[in-house]
Formats: C-alpha cells, structure tokens, sequence
C-alpha cells in the first residue's frame, strides 16, 4: 500500500483541504457504480483509490463557485 502526504496531494490540489474534498467527492462518486464493475473491482478502498488518482495526475476537477442566494 502506498502512504501519500499531504504535501502531495497539496501539489495536485493547491492544498491539502481541497485535496481531500475532491478525492472524497470522486470517492463517492466511484461508489454509484454497480458492484463488479471494473472500475471499482480491486481490493483497495474508494478513498485510497481516489487519493492516488489525484496524487497520480489522473483526476480533473474544476471549481465551481457557490452563487450567494438574496435574501
């Protein structure tokens, strides 16, 4: 198993704490999929997976600003 720092995932991200959010959002992502499906099979967790796809290079994100509701 491989240990990846935070200071990795700040390398990917631009810091740790939106590191975390996007690889935890992948995570659930990957967890829709019907169970056997390839792209989830294997014995590592969702969260493990999701971490090195983003250390790795191989997860995109795009920030999304929140849209402030007037009330």
């Amino acid at each position: 198993m491989r240990i990846v720092t935070p200071t990795e995932v700040a390398r990917q991200s631009g810091n740790k704490y939106l590191g975390v959010l996007v690889a935890a959002k992948f995570a659930r992502y990957l967890n829709e999929f019907p169970a056997g499906h390839e792209a989830v099979a294997g014995e590592e967790k969702l969260t493990t997976r999701a971490i090195e796809s983003l250390v790795d290079g191989d997860l995109n994100y795009k920030l999304v600003r929140r849209r402030r509701s007037e009330a």
